[in-house]
């Protein structure tokens, strides 16, 4: 289960006890970005929110993986 409301203390797992839990069921191999700052307005999906704004794809993509 992956937290989507920020509070759990184990970033970026919940306890199945909390009403936003997500649970990830792959259907085909991808990649994730998974938030672990806590952050993101897309939780539990990274959306770049731990630095600061950049224009372009290029760019966006060397935020993760430059």
């Amino acid at each position: 289960m992956l937290c989507r409301c920020g509070h759990s203390s184990t970033l970026p797992d919940c306890s199945n006890s909390c009403s936003q839990a997500f649970a990830v069921h792959a259907q085909r191999q991808q990649w994730l970005l998974l938030c672990r700052c806590g952050r993101s307005a897309r939780s539990p999906y990274c959306d770049g929110s731990h630095s600061s704004s950049v224009s372009g794809f290029k760019q966006r993509w060397l935020r993760f993986w430059g």
